[in-house]
């Protein structure tokens, strides 16, 4: 297998100690910077010669700094990589250049999983939070929607519906894999209407719920957030939110969206502002997959 010249990793990229030692693998000079760089010069600067970049979800990198380093032909996005659009790197531009890029996917996942079913035990049953309903209530039939079951939306559904919940899913097709395990396809409106609690997997910057879709899902209702940003727009989101029995749950200000530090003032808005898919096996596991990718490019 070649070697890339030189690695540069132009912020801090979540990368193990485990990992970064296996880097001496792929490249003959690597190099880390502790801290993020202040504007495109700086990031030119810090790339300089290499020929490989490694970049976290947070610094951009744009046509201005692709034209100014001529030797890249990899860069590698230590985080989710969903869609060119939503990417912080120019995938279009860097394609015409002839430079390849590569993102992971499906390493923090499992971490989400837990913390729906904590949200959702510790409001169902009263714990350390205002319980629900009259009497504590179990999984066990509750009426759960998931907008969006990729692959994080379906290991959640997976999980609630072997805790007995009732699944139904809106997503751009009917799958016919979850239609076999008894999850069923239903168009948003009727998703939202018929679910006592709604769980929202999607892409970065796809906002599906807005005043109708909430006028829809109504009152009495939990909605979670498990997006990187935000699902819904957020003055329907504070619409909503003004009537007391609807709750809403995120792990992130990020999933709140511009009007976050407004609307973590609500009591019925849920935010630990604390990844919940971050954990040390994610990590690894985010480390491993962008290697891989290394060495998928090298071969």
């Amino acid at each position: 297998m070649n070697k890339f010249k030189k690695i540069v990793a132009v912020e801090p990229v979540n990368l193990t100690k485990n990992v970064r030692e296996k880097l001496d693998k792929y490249g003959e000079e690597i190099i880390f910077y502790p801290d993020l760089p202040k504007d495109n010069q700086e990031i030119i600067q810090r790339i300089g010669d290499a020929d490989a970049v490694l970049v976290s979800y947070v610094t951009k990198i744009e046509r201005e700094v692709l034209e100014a380093v001529p030797n890249v032909k990899y860069i590698g996005m230590c985080c989710s990589l969903y869609s060119e659009e939503s990417a912080n790197v120019d995938i279009a531009y860097a394609r015409k250049k002839g430079i390849v890029v590569t993102g992971v996917r499906d390493y923090g996942d499992k971490g989400v999983v837990e913390y729906v079913i904590y949200q959702l035990v510790r409001i169902l049953h009263g714990y350390d939070f205002p319980m629900w309903r009259e009497k504590s209530l179990e999984l066990t039939g509750m009426n759960i929607g998931m907008v969006g079951i990729g692959a994080s939306g379906g290991i959640i559904a997976d999980a609630l519906h072997f805790l007995g919940a009732d699944i139904s899913y809106y997503a751009r097709s009917v799958k016919e894999e979850r239609e076999a395990k008894g999850m069923h396809y239903k168009e948003l409106t009727k998703l939202l209407n018929d679910s006592e609690v709604i769980i929202t997997c999607l892409n970065k910057n796809i906002i599906l719920l807005n005043e109708k879709e909430f006028e829809a899902l109504g009152n009495g209702k939990i909605m979670i957030n498990t997006s990187i940003g935000p699902a819904a727009d957020a003055d329907a989101l504070k619409k909503w939110l003004a009537h007391p029995e609807n709750i809403f749950c995120c792990d992130t200000k990020g999933a709140l969206g511009e009007s976050a530090e407004e609307l973590l003032s609500y009591d019925n808005v849920i935010c630990m502002n604390a990844s919940s898919g971050m954990t040390a096996q994610a990590y690894e596991l985010l480390g491993e997959k962008a290697l891989k990718n290394m060495e998928d490019f090298l071969s």
